[in-house]
């Protein structure tokens, strides 16, 4: 091997004209991860402020809190918020019934989601709806909430399940919702849902440039004793593919692990899903 001393004086000017340029490159910026507290629903319905520092003290950066959120009171609002602080942990979206979006709801929805430091409020669920005019119907709703959302700087998004990516006729009720609400409307997209569906996650994403800001990395297996039950990664969801798809194209912002249930306790289960994720990340 050649001493540094061998190295020609031209070689060595070449390579200090180079650094600049190899130090300039800019880094990529890491996406945070965090949990779908429905993930962790028995355990925050008994003690919420200990299920959530626990929920930090395991390495989650974001929580998402769902519709039960919706009944407090803005003081214990301000006290969850206060909590989140201390531990350096945000909350960025919440997941709500569909009268969150009602004209009657959306001011208290407003008033909480400000006070978390929420940015999108997400419709968890539209119920059964069985056609696609009931589908529109959804879409006009959550466009026209999203007007008074955007007003107090937050953004509405959309949680899908199986059903809206079953074809309805021709057309499948994701793709409508997509084409009847605003482009800075998120679409969230639940990972193991989609499989189910026999839909193609990447696709989608690839479809709907800067409207994938989070992804729940729920996973799906098919067979016996699997389904939601399998823990993260070990199901049938390419996570490679999708996490290149949506860093490059889908605009993700963050992720959110998610789970059904497992052979495990919950907080073990979001612990065990934590590492995985460190593994595939890093």
């Amino acid at each position: 091997m050649p001493s540094f001393d061998s190295i020609s004086r031209r070689s060595f000017l070449a390579l200090a004209g180079a650094a600049p340029f190899i130090f300039k490159m800019p880094a990529v910026e890491r996406v945070p991860v965090g949990l779908e507290l429905y993930s962790v629903r028995d355990e925050l319905a008994k003690d919420l402020p200990a299920t959530v520092r626990a929920v930090a003290k395991m390495g989650y950066e974001v929580v998402e809190f769902f519709s039960p959120y919706y009944d407090w009171k803005t003081d214990y609002a301000k006290e969850v918020r206060k909590l989140l602080d201390d531990l350096g942990i945000r909350c960025n979206s919440t997941h709500n019934h569909l009268e969150s979006f009602a004209p009657d709801g959306l001011q208290k929805t407003i008033d909480l989601n400000k006070t978390l430091g929420v940015k999108f409020v997400v419709l968890a669920s539209a119920g059964k709806i069985t056609d696609l005019d009931g589908w529109k119907k959804v879409a006009d709703q959550l466009s026209s909430a999203m007007e008074k959302l955007k007003s107090a700087g937050l953004r509405a998004g959309f949680h899908n399940h199986k059903d809206e990516f079953v074809p309805i006729g021709d057309k499948r009720p994701m793709d409508v919702l997509a084409a009847n609400t605003p482009k800075d409307f998120m679409l969230q997209l639940d990972v193991g849902t989609c499989v189910e569906a026999g839909a193609d996650p990447i696709a989608w994403i690839k479809a709907n440039p800067g409207r994938i800001n989070s992804i729940h990395c729920k996973d799906w297996g098919a067979g016996e004793g699997k389904g939601y039950k399998v823990l993260f990664g070990e199901g049938d969801s390419p996570w490679t593919k999708i996490f290149e798809a949506a860093e490059s194209t889908g605009g993700v912002e963050y992720y959110l692990l998610e789970q059904e249930g497992s052979r495990f306790p919950s907080l073990e289960t979001a612990e065990r899903c934590l590492a995985t994720w460190k593994k595939m990340k890093t």
